[in-house]
């Protein structure tokens, strides 16, 4: 139960964060989700998912990129309890090219969102945690955080950097109440990875059936994706009781793709 707790989730009006911030709310934890495009629906299902809670849900559209905008989000989220409880860090971008062909301006820019971001919400959100001697702080990394595919060499160099870093703030807060894990999911369905498939089949004059059986094919095992529920249903552990000792993991949900 995560009554009265404040949870931040960034990257939250679609996919990942969505998913995990509607499982922290059917828990009682009141919400401040983050990203661009359409807020009001993405409030509506958090909403929805606590409303047996009566909890609150409000956004902040700080680009994350920008570090005065995410420490203004920060103090926003701070504002309703005085600190954030959960910390979810999960916004992030992609770009697809070689490295000899990959724009800087791209490279810089998956940098800062998928990694530099993690280190200012975290270093903004550590003290109140650790003067409360309770705190909880999820990367979502990736599959990426931990083997390499070719042509992404920006967002696996970030998601192998987020892996790092949990375990560094890990380590720094191993003897307090704070936790700090990272989940790494394989394939999952999220507007970033249907626009890799959509490009995939007009590239290969395929169906989107096919480009999606093939993605699948080519890393994970199980054939299935794995869904934003699943991962939230997993930061929902990682902020109970029986996660108290879990600190610094990578935690694979990936269709058995990295144990091959």
């Amino acid at each position: 139960m995560l009554r009265g707790k404040t949870a931040l989730v960034t990257g939250s009006t679609s996919g990942i964060g969505l998913g995990v911030a509607q499982a922290l709310a059917r828990q009682g934890a009141n919400l401040v989700l983050n990203g661009f495009g359409d807020v009001e629906e993405p409030k509506r299902l958090v909403a929805e998912a606590g409303k047996a809670f009566g909890i609150s849900v409000s956004h902040h559209g700080a680009d994350m990129s920008k570090p005065d905008q995410i420490a203004d989000m920060m103090a926003f989220a701070a504002k309703g309890s005085g600190q954030v409880d959960i910390l979810v860090n999960n916004a992030g971008i992609q770009h697809v090219a070689k490295i000899e062909d990959f724009p800087a301006e791209k490279w810089d820019a998956i940098i800062a969102i998928n990694l530099t971001s993690a280190f200012h919400t975290t270093r903004l959100a550590l003290p109140a945690m650790q003067a409360a001697n309770w705190g909880r702080i999820i990367n979502i990394a990736s599959t990426h955080g931990l083997v390499a595919s070719m042509q992404k060499s920006a967002y696996v160099a970030a998601k192998h950097g987020i892996v790092g870093f949990t375990k560094v703030a890990a380590l720094e807060n191993a003897t307090t109440g704070v936790t700090v894990n990272a989940i790494c999911p394989g394939w999952v369905l999220t507007p970033l990875v249907q626009k890799q498939i959509d490009e995939r089949a007009a590239k290969d004059g395929k169906s989107a059936d096919e480009a999606k059986r093939e993605l699948l094919g080519e890393k994970q095992p199980s054939l299935q994706f794995t869904t934003p529920e699943e991962l939230g249903e997993l930061a929902v552990f990682l902020c109970s009781p029986a996660a108290n000792n879990v600190r610094g993991v990578a935690w694979q949900v990936d269709g058995g793709w990295t144990a091959q």
